[in-house]
């Protein structure tokens, strides 16, 4: 089959993989979120329409969209880096140890059954989506961060739960390193180099350990989608400037509340098809 046959026979596929691209460039640069949060539930359901289990779905959608976060992190980082908001003493002190997080977490995405990693992810957004609702803007808990042994933990939490469900380091890291009064503008600057110490080890490990499911969608290796990773990466990163400029003209604050209950809704919408 040649690649015009190819194009043809699962044009469906493709148009839906190229919108989920511009759908999370555009919501990442407009509301400041990171694209794993939106590229994985979106996979998640996309692939099961296209007739694949709900277990496959959902450890395909976690590997694709940490392959997805490696490019798209090295430009975040570049574009924050500029700004002087990538506080690299603490990720000289915190790498090691969300490295190794990553390395346990991504090794278990090849060994569980995707229903628990559902069952993970559909916490974390739930959680996510409650801390943008009613947290955004409040005063930090903390005065400070913890010592060195609390922040040994943060940062393999960190690294062990983003790997397993497919997210960078912006959903968990900023709200832990906000609530210990982090400057905001510096997490979400430091979050970006976060994402890309989870995400290319993460993606490397689950490429090489992990078995492709016999119900998986065409194109998928290991247990990336390539296609999926082909069509979401460019227009990730395209569409990304856009949202920017569209947060200068809109009431960004209203639609992440808007986003927040999207994703709380689709965060319980997984946990309750594992229920049933």
């Amino acid at each position: 089959m040649d690649i015009i046959e190819f194009i043809i026979s699962n044009t469906p596929t493709i148009l839906a993989l190229v919108a989920t691209g511009i759908f999370a460039g555009i919501l990442a640069g407009l509301l400041g979120v990171g694209g794993g949060i939106v590229i994985v539930p979106v996979l998640f359901f996309l692939f099961q329409g296209f007739g694949v289990s709900a277990e496959s779905a959902m450890v395909i959608a976690t590997a694709t969209s940490l392959a997805t976060i490696v490019p798209t992190s090295i430009s975040s980082i570049r574009s924050h880096n500029q700004k002087g908001n990538v506080d690299f003493n603490l990720l000289k002190s915190w790498a090691i140890f969300i490295l190794i997080g990553v390395l346990i977490g991504s090794w278990l995405v090849t060994r569980v059954d995707g229903t628990w990693l559902t069952v993970l992810f559909g916490v974390i957004a739930t959680l996510s989506a409650l801390n943008m609702l009613f947290r955004t803007g409040k005063s930090a808990l903390f005065l400070t961060l913890p010592g060195k042994g609390g922040q040994t933990i943060m940062g393999s939490s960190i690294g062990f739960f983003s790997s397993m469900v497919g997210i960078g380091g912006g959903t968990i890291s900023v709200p832990l390193l906000t609530l210990y009064n982090y400057p905001a503008h510096k997490a979400v600057g430091t979050a970006a180099a976060i994402g890309l110490i989870i995400s290319l080890p993460g993606a490397v490990t689950i490429l090489v350990l992990g078995s492709t499911p016999s119900d998986a969608p065409v194109g998928t290796f290991g247990l990336v989608n390539l296609i999926g990773f082909v069509c979401i990466v460019p227009l990730t990163v395209l569409f990304a400037p856009l949202g920017a400029s569209l947060s200068a003209k809109l009431d960004a604050a209203k639609l992440k509340k808007i986003f927040a209950v999207v994703l709380l809704i689709t965060g319980l919408r997984m946990l309750i098809q594992i229920a049933l």
